[in-house]
């Protein structure tokens, strides 16, 4: 082929291989929806819940409930016939073999009815071993066992355990007789069946004081056993279920004989509880005893009292002894130690729980398993558990899949309902506890009543919901309660940092209670330390405040509601208990007018956020501003000018978008000693910057946008914490570039850009990362390759820069996109730390010099050089290559590469491949 495209023969692998894996996907559910609806656990030999451990009976249709295997001679007329009473009572069917014909071996209806019983009870007697049709009968029920993990309960009936498994004493005896003339094959077949069944945990009539209850216990846990292998006719209302059962699976480790303490995290409603008792239903048969202890609040003073019920309600569910009394603390390890359990905690709250019911792992027998649900991660830190599966918001498709079922009984919304589904979907904010709540709540509603219901759920919380996301809030104590109503009513989404210096000056020891917030699931921040809360969380934190005082908005500690605002505003009598305002003006419909003395009687008002879209005017002005005042963000304020009054010796962050103002003050300057943010962007009319060396703490001044900004003030150079400078889109100020050579502490600056510089002047400046764009730039300073603190420069849309910049060779990020470059140096093979370079759009560059090898670049972004025809082996190291619109020559040098580094990313999408290497393949790890 002369001239081929790859984006064709790409395309098409990408869908064969989507399809592939969608394909996969399927198959993988439907095998796990198997293994849920089926009642047995892996085999011992498998480490996971992984669909290939499933038992091949899992389809099975089962004709009987319990096949019998016993010696009739000794327990029919007796011991058999109470069972099989006692088993008739509790509704549970023996097979009954009367009408088939005994033989020395059994026959295919006999085997067939082992094969189909979901239980084989086995009675050994002390002459079971006489009969070969007994004995060929076990070897057929423990061949059920280990190939269809078949449910298999012993009775030893006045005969010694280990007698059976080493076919000794009288039992022993009676085995020896019946091998008499026996081949060795069947001899060796019984042997290794009456060794493997000694080795089931079973119940040994000896140990009984009263037969009878030894016969109720038994048709106890066989009704018990027949319950779990029930199929769920609700599983399939358990959207996600498969997933989740088989990513904890490998938390388990089931194939393990170590005692696993397990945890599962995730917040309140979604789904923890539901996971546990599905994953106990599949793998609870596999433990000699098992247990579902819910959560027990305390209600007891004294700590042992509490640790004391809690051990007797845990011993009383694992060993089935109701009303078990113990008067210490040790009676659950001695009695568990020699134990294979599955004990489920759910919903523990505090380290207390776990230390009376799980303190150790050598309080359980070998392949225990415990599992605790918590809402707090840090009960499970506390007590050393690092195995802990996290339960995440469910996909979109799932959440949606979730609501439907509650709200319509099938997995899609009616025809018509589709975007009403959708907002509700997000209302619930995809909390499977909130969805069904939400879709329980709608069902039955035709769509016009969908559409009047939604203005109620958009603004309360349902009953349901908030009773079970309550507990977690009153959980915690008065100081982290405080500190989660401030997230939910202020700083969701939210820097944490700026949070944190908002509320530095606080008792509410905000690091801490943070920390607290997040371990219990009722905060997260996210990568970018951002705060994020539910949704529902957040309108239970809303309804708490409004709850606060219902009748006088002005006794709230927050006020967010802009009609409550506008009333408490437009009221100049005391409002002392305000601690923060957030008004969103687009959600009143008429023009807001305020009096110049609004905030005169807001003493604690600290956080004042205010979104005006023109509708809030101030016909005489504001008088002052609250003293205490620590956040202040009022975009498009209408003022030319702060408040004279207002001194903001407390005021932290400061933001100001869009805003009418010329200048910050009129006369003297305030004292901004805790000033940590400037951010006056886009302020077209601002002029001038005040004097800033009382901002001793500044760390960033944002001007982006400040078409008339005539000057920065001398004080600037001066401020040493700044780290952030943004000056994009402004004409040059003054003296700039002289005021950033004299720099005391030019290492600290991260972010610089002026689009106003034409040719920079030499100086001491280094900083962190430099970033310049301006279509006039022509060349950079020498000094530039001195910037040893440089890690990233950007240079993008220089359009008048053609040469190639010296640049310090430390640099680790170089971006020259849309710049007029049209050759890269050959020296550009000393930036030995360089891991990214991108020339995107550069539309003249044409070389890219031979032999450069650089050892560290990682990415390469040369798209719409359209002009580019060669391609150098550049890298060893590359992972992401982008040469989207070129026309280069040459396959063969495109990846030219070891195949252990790994291509992740080639983009070849529209690129002119001129020639090609006939012994070229694409290799694999594109």
């Amino acid at each position: 082929m002369d001239s081929p495209s790859l984006y064709p023969a790409i395309g098409f692998l990408t869908l064969l291989v989507t399809t592939f894996l969608m394909a996969y996907r399927r198959y993988k559910l439907h095998q796990n929806k198997d293994l849920i609806a089926s009642s047995l656990s892996p085999s011992p030999r498998s480490s996971s819940l992984s669909p290939s451990s499933l038992p091949s009976s899992v389809s099975r249709n089962w004709r009987h409930q319990v096949f019998p295997s016993f010696r009739g001679e000794d327990v029919r007329r007796g011991f058999l016939s109470h069972i099989q009473k006692e088993f008739e009572r509790k509704g549970i069917t023996l097979f009954i073999d009367n009408d088939i014909d005994r033989s020395k071996s059994i026959g295919p209806e006999l085997i067939e009815a082992i094969r189909r019983s979901k239980i084989s009870v086995v009675l050994i007697s002390k002459n079971y071993a006489s009969s070969t049709w007994c004995l060929n009968e076990l070897v057929e029920i423990i061949k059920c066992r280990k190939e269809l993990d078949q449910i298999v309960m012993i009775i030893f009936y006045e005969v010694d355990p280990s007698d059976v498994k080493k076919q000794s004493g009288e039992f022993g005896n009676v085995f020896e007789k019946t091998c008499v003339e026996k081949t060795v094959e069947d001899v060796a077949r019984w042997r290794e069946a009456l060794e493997e069944v000694a080795k089931i945990a079973g119940y040994d009539s000896r140990s009984w004081n009263n037969e009878a209850d030894m016969i109720e216990k038994v048709a106890k846990d066989v009704s018990n056993m027949l319950n779990v292998a029930a199929p769920s006719s609700g599983l399939d209302e358990l959207v996600g279920i498969e997933s989740h059962i088989t990513e904890i699976s490998s938390v388990l480790s089931l194939a393990s004989d170590e005692v696993r303490m397990v945890g599962i995290w995730g917040p309140a409603g979604i789904g923890k509880t539901t996971i546990a008792r599905t994953l106990f239903s599949i793998i609870s048969h596999d433990f000699t005893h098992t247990a579902f202890v819910e959560s027990t609040k305390r209600g007891y003073n004294d700590d042992t009292a509490f640790k004391l019920h809690l051990q007797e309600q845990l011993l009383s569910k694992t060993l089935d002894h109701k009303d078990l009394k113990i008067d210490h603390l040790g009676v659950a390890e001695a009695r568990l130690k020699d134990k294979k359990v599955l004990v489920v905690l759910d919903d523990v709250e505090e380290a207390m729980q776990l230390q009376a019911m799980a303190c150790k792992t050598q309080w359980f027998g070998c392949g225990s398993r415990i599992i605790i649900t918590t809402k707090d991660i840090k009960v499970l830190k506390a007590h050393g558990i690092n195995h802990v599966y996290h339960v995440g918001y469910p996909r979109w498709s799932e959440a949606l899949e979730i609501l439907c079922l509650s709200a319509f009984v099938q997995k899609s919304p009616y025809a018509g309902f589709e975007e009403l589904t959708m907002e509700v979907v997000s209302l619930a904010g995809k909390l499977p506890l909130g969805l069904s709540v939400f879709g329980s709540y709608m069902r039955g509603m035709s769509k016009d009543e969908w559409t009047h219901a939604l203005p109620r759920l958009r603004t309360s919380l349902d009953g349901n919901i908030e009773k079970v996301l309550r507990l977690s809030y009153d959980a915690l104590c008065d100081k982290d309660k405080t500190l989660f109503l401030h997230i939910a009513c202020f700083f969701k989404h939210e820097k944490a940092k700026d949070m944190l210096e908002c509320l530095e000056e606080s008792d509410l020891d905000v690091k801490h209670g943070l920390q607290v917030l997040t371990e219990r699931s009722l905060v997260s921040i996210n990568r970018v330390d951002y705060l994020l809360m539910h949704s529902l969380l957040q309108q239970m934190g809303k309804e708490i405040i409004g709850k606060e005082d219902i009748n006088e908005p002005k006794r709230r500690r927050f006020l967010m509601d802009a009609h409550d605002i506008c009333d408490v505003l437009s009221d100049t009598t005391v409002s002392g208990a305000v601690l923060g305002i957030d008004l969103d003006i687009n959600a009143v419909k008429e023009e807001l007018s305020l009096d110049e003395r609004a905030f005169e009687g807001m003493s604690r008002l600290q956080f004042l956020r205010v979104y005006n879209d023109n509708k809030l005017i101030l016909p005489r002005g504001l008088n002052n501003l609250p003293r205490k005042l620590r956040l202040l963000h009022w975009y498009r304020f209408p003022m030319s000018f702060l408040p004279c009054e207002f001194r903001a010796e407390f005021l932290v962050n400061l933001k100001m978008q869009h805003s009418h103002l010329e200048k910050l003050w009129e006369g003297t300057p305030a004292p901004l000693r805790c000033l940590k943010r400037m951010d006056l962007s886009y302020s077209y009319h601002l002029r001038k910057v005040p004097d800033l060396s009382n901002a001793t703490n500044l760390e960033a001044l944002i001007l982006t946008g400040c078409r008339n900004l005539e000057e920065l003030p001398s004080s600037v150079k001066n401020l040493e914490s700044l780290v952030e400078l943004r000056l994009e889109g402004c004409p040059t100020p003054k003296d700039l570039s002289a005021k950033i050579s004299l720099w005391k502490s030019p290492s600290q600056i991260q972010v610089f850009e002026c689009s106003g510089l034409r040719v920079l002047r030499d100086g001491d400046t280094t900083g962190l990362t430099l970033s310049l764009s301006d279509e006039v730039i022509k060349k950079m300073p020498s000094w530039i390759k001195l910037l040893s603190h440089v890690r990233t420069i950007a240079l993008r849309k220089c359009h008048s820069l053609k040469v190639f910049p010296r640049v310090p060779n430390s640099i680790q990020a170089l971006d020259l996109s849309e710049t007029g470059i049209q050759e890269v140096p050959a020296w550009i093979k000393n930036l030995s730390r360089l891991t990214s370079l991108s020339m995107l759009g550069c539309k003249k560059l044409k070389i890219i010099p031979t032999n450069i090898n650089m050892a560290s670049l990682s990415s390469l972004n040369l798209s719409h050089c359209t002009r580019l025809k060669t391609f150098p082996e550049i890298s060893t190291r590359l992972e992401r290559l982008n040469l989207e619109n070129t026309a280069w020559k040459c396959w063969t040098c495109v990846v030219k590469k070891k195949k252990k580094t790994g291509l992740f990313i080639l983009s070849l999408m529209g690129a002119r491949i001129l020639s090609h290497s006939t012994n070229f393949q694409v290799p694999s790890y594109t």
